[in-house]
């Protein structure tokens, strides 16, 4: 089958099978390499994408799935050599360790940011406690997420 789909704000449009995982659709097919395999059951948080402007994790997608919808990946989050506020966060207040699962958080912080502009640290901590960090950088993750906000908001950055 062919599936077709907006990736990164380009028309995609690639041949597959219906119940070809999406996490191996970006990471073989399309090389790219954001999204993290690593649990595989959804228990992570390392596969996180936006679909629609959604976290999603794509180990638990199919390729069918993806059908007619906006995808962003960490690959499409800058903006050229530009980092997102959200990354820039990450970098300024030390949230990327080993950069495993910074991709999936910076997707996540998005998607909270979308939802809620203005989060406290519990809120932010909540929304990000689906995506593990293996480092146990937590609280810098969370000072990212409400740094980004600030910046967002009209703060200084």
């Amino acid at each position: 089958m062919i599936v077709r789909f907006t990736l990164n704000g380009r028309d995609v449009a690639i041949e597959t099978t219906a119940d070809r995982r999406v996490v191996d659709l970006l990471r073989e097919d399309l090389g790219l390499t954001g999204a993290k395999e690593c649990c595989g059951a959804g228990e992570c948080g390392a596969c996180t994408i936006l679909v629609d402007g959604e976290s999603r994790l794509s180990c638990l997608l199919l390729a069918a799935q993806l059908e007619g919808r906006d995808v962003l990946t960490a690959e499409g989050v800058a903006a050229g050599d530009r980092l997102h506020v959200v990354q820039q966060a990450f970098v300024d207040c030390g949230a990327v360790q080993c950069g495993f699962c910074s991709p999936g958080m910076v997707l996540a912080t998005l998607d909270l940011l979308r939802r809620n502009p203005s989060p406290t640290r519990e809120e932010a901590r909540s929304a990000l406690s689906g995506n593990l960090c293996r480092c146990g950088n937590y609280q810098k993750i969370v000072d990212a997420a409400v740094e980004a906000a600030r910046r967002l908001n009209g703060g200084a950055g």
